[in-house]
């Protein structure tokens, strides 16, 4: 009997001990999701919550005014902008890095006006299968607009966006007004303007004027510059400028014509910034990944001493800089060396 009991009660203390793992391991699971679901809450409180009851900015100035919309309510337009779910496709938040969107929004472009949320919830999308339409406002007139949105296809070929004909006459003159406030108070100061990054209204823009030490007002400078514009530029701009290299013959896409008096309008920053990003749809290079940015500056000090009085027409083959011919070695037996340097 003795030996049973013994049995009994090592078998009984073995049970409460593996029940006693089993609870120890379910608290330490249960503590462990209970932490991760309160570090969740944690970072949502203090990430969204808090900044959207905390944050609201000064208004800028910019962004779209809807008190001056005509033919139509802009605040139900934007209630039916949401509902066809044009934010899928477009976005309004044009960002550093966009190029030909107009200017930047700002925080305080979203803002609360006599109780009224003029822009809550933001409608700033997350793809681009179409264009941005944070400056869309005034580009085109209403007219034009209402007829894209019945027929995209008539007005811009090739796309994508689907008809919404089916509106409603109403609907379709709100949404219409909606859409011509967007950025309606974001005016553009200069027919030319570099982007933002190379301007001093952003830290990039800053930084990098703080970082120039080239006078390009100088005539030094301009001199340091023509050597550096004859190395890399007259290939196709011509040691002129007038457009007219040994190079241009072959492109489709001609090069610059500096004497043009369109080009007394650009500012250094924007001179700065072509060189340095090139001419998108031409084969005018990044120069960016090639000069330094006191180089690049020196450039721009000699493009500025170019004469834009009056336009050089070039339209003849003779008027092309021609190669100067140089007289080359005359080739052995042998007309590559071999590889070896032998």
């Amino acid at each position: 009997m003795g030996g049973e009991s013994g049995n009994f009660l090592d078998k009984l203390k073995a049970r409460i001990a593996l029940g006693l793992s089993w609870f120890t391991q379910a608290n330490t699971y249960r503590l462990a999701g209970i932490g991760v679901i309160t570090t969740f809450f944690i970072i949502i409180f203090s990430t969204v919550l808090v900044p959207m009851q905390l944050f609201w900015p000064k208004q800028s100035g910019h962004g779209n005014d809807y008190s001056i919309a005509k033919g139509g309510d802009p605040h139900r337009g934007r209630k039916i902008y949401v509902r066809e779910g044009c934010f899928y496709c477009h976005s309004q938040f044009t960002r550093l890095q966009d190029r030909g969107y107009g200017p930047l929004v700002r925080a305080g472009d979203y803002y609360k006006d006599n109780d009224q949320l003029y822009e809550v919830p933001h409608v700033l999308g997350t793809a681009r299968t179409g264009p941005d339409l944070t400056n869309e406002g005034g580009r085109m007139s209403s007219e034009w607009q209402k007829a894209h949105l019945v027929n995209p296809r008539a007005v811009k070929p090739g796309s994508i966006m689907p008809s919404f004909s089916y509106l409603s006459d109403g609907d379709m003159n709100d949404l219409v007004s909606y859409i011509q406030t967007l950025g309606n108070k974001r005016t553009v100061q200069h027919y030319v303007e570099a982007p933002d990054e190379y301007s001093s209204t952003t830290d990039t823009g800053q930084r990098l004027i703080a970082r120039k030490t080239v006078d390009t007002n100088s005539s030094a400078a301009a001199n340091a510059g023509r050597g550096i514009f004859t190395q890399n530029c007259t290939v196709c701009h011509g040691l002129e400028g007038f457009g007219n290299g040994p190079n241009s013959i072959t492109l489709e896409k001609k090069p610059a014509n500096f004497s043009r008096p369109f080009y007394k309008q650009y500012p250094d920053e924007f001179w700065f910034y072509r060189v340095s990003e090139g001419v998108p749809g031409t084969r005018m290079p990044r120069f960016g990944e090639i000069l330094s940015e006191e180089q690049r500056w020196y450039l721009v000090a000699y493009l500025k001493t170019l004469p834009k009085d009056r336009e050089v027409v070039i339209d003849r083959i003779d008027q092309l800089n021609k190669v100067q011919a140089v007289k080359l070695p005359v080739l052995s037996n042998q007309q590559y060396e071999p590889h070896t340097g032998e």
